[in-house]
């Protein structure tokens, strides 16, 4: 009979192998021996194209602008709204019409509060009231989707409205059709090809999400919930990002993908400026650089970029942001949210091109 191994022989038999990471780890040290080698200093170049990428998006807009101050007042305005009842009125309010396609009417729910607040507070707040309603998986992620079609802040809402003021475009029907419209369009679509499993819910079934929490609590435990969205959540997303873009600068492939980018969105009627600080960096600010730009700019631009601001974006937030606030609020893990969010992007990035081509010459 053969002894059994003991559990420092198993360990050790199963070091013999090299593992990929093993393998890319040995890469890196003789790397770095190379690079100290041959380029000194490159490490510190490295490390200060990553510092000057993240400092001003880090600390010039979210820690000493306003944006960052929203924020925080939008987790606490989304709160008040939700202990005065505001949810229960969505939700006999869009019944109707989710009751009608068959889904939850929560589903809606992260959108309104999107457009009053900000996003990372719609998936703090909507995120248990989606599990609460017992909406399905599909129904979270069609959820997550959705809000992707909504301004990001009601900051962003209100600067595109001064900036088609100033391009004279008729700003009610757009409005309607690139955030209001999208609410019901968009859960519709998604419920008939990619999340399907969805159920009709009657307004019954579902319990009542005002909390009873004293109003004094609910001021201050929001405005500690909102600062620690910020701090522990927002930043370091936004700082993950940017330090990856200073790694491609650093490499000379960032000014090719920059050019493609431009290109592309010129192509899809979004004005190229403005859409890559929309897609990068902060669509408040993006839509208070539109109202600038010379009045001689096709109007299509304009439009296809006002759709693109009021969206979900900046790619930080669709791609850290979402994913780490829902996943801990929801049902969903962060691969799943991140899935549907992009669903939702490409979604948006469609009605831009749609409404940028077809809608503007009936807005101006």
């Amino acid at each position: 009979m053969k002894k059994d191994q003991s559990p420092q022989s198993m360990v050790t038999g199963s070091r013999t192998k090299w593992h990929m990471w093993e393998v890319i780890g040995v890469l890196l040290v003789f790397g770095s021996f190379l690079l100290l080698l041959f380029a000194p200093n490159s490490l510190s170049q490295l490390f200060n194209i990553m510092l000057q990428e993240v400092k001003p998006v880090v600390v010039d807009i979210f820690l000493t602008s306003e944006i960052g101050v929203a924020i925080i007042v939008s987790v606490i305005t989304g709160r008040i709204l939700e202990r005065l009842g505001f949810t229960d009125g969505l939700i006999r309010i869009f019944t109707p019409f989710m009751k009608w396609m068959n889904i939850n009417p929560s589903v809606v729910v992260p959108s309104v509060y999107n457009i009053l607040g900000d996003i990372n507070a719609a998936g703090k707040i909507a995120g248990p009231i989606l599990v609460k309603a017992n909406a399905t998986k599909a129904e979270q992620k069609m959820a997550v989707a959705t809000m992707i079609q909504s301004p990001q802040s009601f900051a962003t809402f209100v600067l595109g409205l001064i900036a088609l003021a100033a391009f004279n475009i008729s700003a009610f029907p757009l409005v309607i059709l690139s955030i209001f419209v999208p609410m019901i369009v968009v859960p519709f679509i998604l419920s008939k090809t990619i999340y399907r499993d969805t159920r009709k819910v009657e307004l019954i079934e579902l319990p009542r999400f005002t909390p009873n929490t004293r109003f004094l609590q609910t001021i201050f435990s929001s405005a500690k919930e909102g600062a620690e969205l910020l701090f522990l959540t927002i930043i370091p997303a936004v700082a993950a990002v940017f330090l990856f873009i200073g790694g491609l600068k650093f490499a000379g492939i960032w000014g090719f993908i920059e050019s493609g980018l431009s290109s592309s969105l010129t192509f899809l009627s979004i004005e190229p400026t403005t859409g890559i600080v929309s897609i990068l960096a902060a669509p408040t600010l993006a839509v208070a650089q539109l109202a600038e730009l010379a009045a001689t700019i096709d109007p299509r631009l304009i439009v296809g970029s006002f759709v693109l601001a009021n969206s979900g974006l900046p790619l930080s937030v669709i791609f850290g942001q979402v994913p780490v606030t829902w996943a801990e609020s929801s049902g969903l893990t962060e691969r799943e949210v991140l899935g549907a969010a992009i669903i939702g992007l490409i979604l948006r990035i469609i009605t831009a091109v749609i409404l940028g081509y077809w809608l503007t010459p009936l807005l101006v």
